[in-house]
């Protein structure tokens, strides 16, 4: 794409420099015509119809022909505001999970995504990957890459979706394929200690119920599940980096974090209980 385009616009610039040269005299009417079919259109016609080719060839690499038939097995990924819900479809005996503003995939895999939208229209673009696709509100689309290198990724929503469009960002995470399934049954088998006093402390002042955390008995839908958070890169997709201190100012004022954002400020609370369900959301690894 990049050879085509750099083509495209030399020989335009080419074209360009020629026409502006100072002449004595006015260019036949033949001559300037054949400059113009061959130059002005044979050309870029030629030039733009082997990038479609070239595009047409990628796309059964790109994008499932059958949509359906990826629907098995494919990574459910749904853009709200402001924040991604993550689903992973059970494998053999492990079953289904969810998880929030952070995908993992193991090396060489190819990974089918199946993008949804509650709200507003996003857009899921994992930059390092390649390939880019709406989410819109009532339909489904299905996405396929394949990561071909570790390391740790960031992909922004590229759909204008509200007031915290810039803080809108998935955490991308390509690990070994061992490494992978050892984080997957970790989290699968983690459970928050209701025992604990930061658990407790999550569930007296009601967090439980927008947020899920699983171990503890009341499990909301709404907002973001919170299962081995610590052992995220970020907190609020991506707005902040993941530390204590960061997670008591998100739940102190999340507004000042992310405009726009649905979960109410906990301003109100004691600074100490606030803190020590910072630490007990850290410490979920």
């Amino acid at each position: 794409m990049v050879i085509g385009g750099i083509s495209i616009w030399v020989g335009v610039t080419s074209l360009l420099l020629h026409a502006a040269r100072h002449r004595r005299e006015a260019w036949p009417a033949e001559k300037a015509g054949a400059l113009i079919a061959w130059g002005g259109v044979a050309f870029p016609t030629v030039v733009l119809l082997l990038l479609l080719g070239y595009a047409v060839w990628l796309m059964p690499a790109i994008r499932p022909w059958n949509p359906l038939a990826a629907k098995d097995g494919a990574i459910e990924v749904t853009g709200e505001q402001f924040w991604w819900r993550i689903r992973y479809p059970a494998v053999g005996d492990q079953p289904a999970f969810e998880t929030a503003n952070e995908i993992r995939l193991p090396l060489g895999r190819p990974a089918t995504f199946s993008l949804k939208a509650t709200d507003v229209t996003h857009s899921f673009w994992i930059p390092a990957l390649g390939g880019k696709m709406d989410m819109i509100p009532g339909r489904t689309n299905f996405l396929t890459l394949t990561p071909t290198r570790t390391g740790s990724y960031r992909a922004p929503c590229a759909e204008f979706c509200g007031a915290s469009h810039a803080y809108m960002a998935l955490s991308v995470v390509v690990m070994e394929e061992d490494d992978y399934n050892a984080w997957r049954s970790r989290l699968i088998d983690g459970q928050a200690s209701a025992a604990n006093e930061g658990g407790q402390l999550l569930q007296r002042h009601g967090c439980v119920g927008c947020h899920s955390l699983r171990g503890l008995q009341i499990a909301g839908q709404t907002a973001p599940d919170l299962t081995l958070i610590g052992a995220r890169l970020s907190i609020g997709a991506g707005a902040l980096a993941n530390t204590p201190e960061n997670i008591a100012r998100f739940i102190h004022s999340p507004s000042s974090v992310k405009p726009g954002a649905k979960m109410p400020a906990f301003n109100m609370l004691p600074e100490d209980d606030i803190e020590e369900i910072a630490r007990y959301l850290g410490g979920l690894q």
